[in-house]
């Protein structure tokens, strides 16, 4: 039985959007201001960097592997009350960490936290579509990705200021005024729509899902020490990749799957997901590299790597309410593709980077990056969650968020070992040290071959995205006629 499902009220609209923008500025800063943290919480809780890395690691891997199954649930019973307890999970697991005795303490409850950011990351994007006119959505959605914009540029910057007048504690206790005054905005402002009852969860498919991210993650993350050939690796792989053809035969199978594979089968759709992965292994394989060029070769130190690194998420921030908006009235496609060419242009130029760069330099061939990611991601996400179905927005949206978090992971992971392969050839001899002990030298040359390799990625990502644009226009020219023909005949029989 459906249960009465009440009007949506869009003159509350920006009220939702301001209840969504707390939850993903929250999830967003924290990320940041902990990444930030890692020496002092390595010095401070007398621990060693192979230890306090899982810091980042745990919560990564949490987030990771629930963002699909909170989106199915979150279908079946309804977005409000989970997000809602997304962001009190989240706050009582942000304090607990600034409680957390020791590191073991720490990763766990950062586990904890992972969980509500899971709850608030995978729906984010679903409620911010309901809450939204459809001729409104990619406005709706670059202004989401502003929000996120300015969480990247604000986390820095207030960890580096918490770490120096406080402790490392503060930089979780912030976010518990953030996370009463979010909560109290997700139960006043979101649109409570209650989906049709008589729903079953998909265990079977959930578990082996899960199994088949967090192998994949641990592959990725251990490979980086390991090797990506040591036996460990490649055995973690191979389970990710089993419990992968697992999961696909249920889902088939199944009569209500944690995801309609169906979906997947409208070439467009997968077309926008697969190009979104491409530019998100690119810009976090890119931000990891850039902060070992400007302090190893060009002499920078950390607040000024800190400022120079904000280029990205300020060109993002600029561009995505913009192109957000300009995708209502012309179409996702068009807009797609302009912002993947100036992403191209970007990536090129950087492949171009040198030892005597200046800051000028720099920011010209930075720039397109951050404008070009903007340009592309609001329509690109407004193009997913349009090709949703209203009972499916959950799991769609839980889909783009493991789209995101994936491609960073592979994009720190993959290009992190093209750039070392790199540096170890051009140094042209073995380095004890690490590649970071390379010459400058060598680094830049490794860096623009790896550099290079992120351009030919983006730049097959434009070809696919050409292609999508080609196919939805001659879909339009195909159903003209017929629809053409459909009122004649109308006009005859009256």
């Amino acid at each position: 039985m459906v249960t009465n499902q009440p009007t949506i009220d869009y003159n509350r609209k920006w009220y939702a959007m301001a209840a969504v923008g707390m939850g993903l500025f929250l999830s967003t800063i924290d990320g940041s201001i902990v990444n930030v943290a890692l020496p002092t919480l390595e010095r401070e809780l007398n621990t060693e960097f192979a230890l306090v890395q899982w810091v980042v690691l745990a919560y990564l891997l949490a987030l990771t592997t629930l963002l699909l199954s909170i989106g199915r649930l979150a279908d079946m019973v309804g977005k409000k009350a989970i997000y809602t307890a997304g962001f009190v999970v989240f706050t009582i697991g942000s304090v607990l960490c600034g409680l957390a005795p020791d590191i073991h303490w720490l990763i766990g409850f950062r586990v904890v936290q992972a969980v509500g950011a899971a709850m608030i990351l995978a729906l984010g994007l679903a409620i911010t579509t309901e809450s939204f006119p459809p001729q409104e959505r990619g406005k709706a959605l670059g202004v989401t990705g502003a929000i996120i914009s300015v969480g990247i540029v604000v986390g820095p910057v207030l960890g580096g200021l918490l770490l120096d007048a406080l402790s490392w504690h503060w930089i979780f206790f912030v976010n518990l005024p953030v996370g009463i005054i979010g909560t109290w905005m997700a139960i006043q402002f979101l649109p409570d729509l209650r989906p049709a009852g008589g729903q079953r969860f998909d265990y079977l498919g959930a578990a082996t899902l899960l199994i088949s991210l967090l192998a994949l993650l641990l592959a990725l993350t251990i490979g980086q020490s390991l090797g990506f050939g040591s036996g460990t690796t490649l055995a973690l792989f191979a389970a990710s990749a089993v419990s992968l053809a697992a999961f696909i035969a249920i889902e088939w199978r199944a009569r209500q799957p944690m995801i309609d594979l169906r979906l997947f089968a409208n070439s467009l759709f997968s077309v926008n997901l697969v190009t979104g992965f491409i530019t998100f292994v690119a810009v976090a394989g890119v931000i990891i590299l850039i902060p070992f060029y400007l302090q190893n070769v060009l002499g920078y130190n950390q607040k000024q790597v800190g400022f120079l690194l904000a280029v990205v998420p300020v060109g993002l921030g600029l561009s995505a309410p913009v192109a957000g908006a300009l995708s209502d009235r012309l179409g996702t496609r068009p807009i797609t593709v302009a912002g993947l060419l100036v992403l191209f242009i970007g990536y090129y130029a950087l492949s171009t980077l040198d030892e005597d760069t200046s800051v000028a330099g720099y920011l010209l061939r930075f720039m397109p990056v951050g404008l070009g990611m903007g340009i592309f991601q609001s329509p690109n996400n407004s193009a997913i969650m349009g090709a949703a179905p209203p009972q499916r927005l959950g799991v769609v949206s839980g889909v783009l968020a493991i789209t995101r978090t994936l491609g960073q992971t592979v994009g720190t992971a993959i290009l992190a070992a093209v750039w070392a392969i790199r540096v170890s050839y051009h140094a042209g001899e073995a380095l004890p040290g690490g590649v970071t002990e390379a010459p400058a030298a060598a680094q830049v040359a490794g860096l623009q071959d790896t550099l290079l390799v992120v351009a030919i990625m983006v730049g097959l990502a434009l070809l696919l995205s050409a292609w999508g644009l080609l196919q939805e226009r001659r879909q339009v020219a195909n159903r003209l006629p017929k629809e053409t023909a459909g009122v004649a005949e109308e006009v005859c029989s009256s």
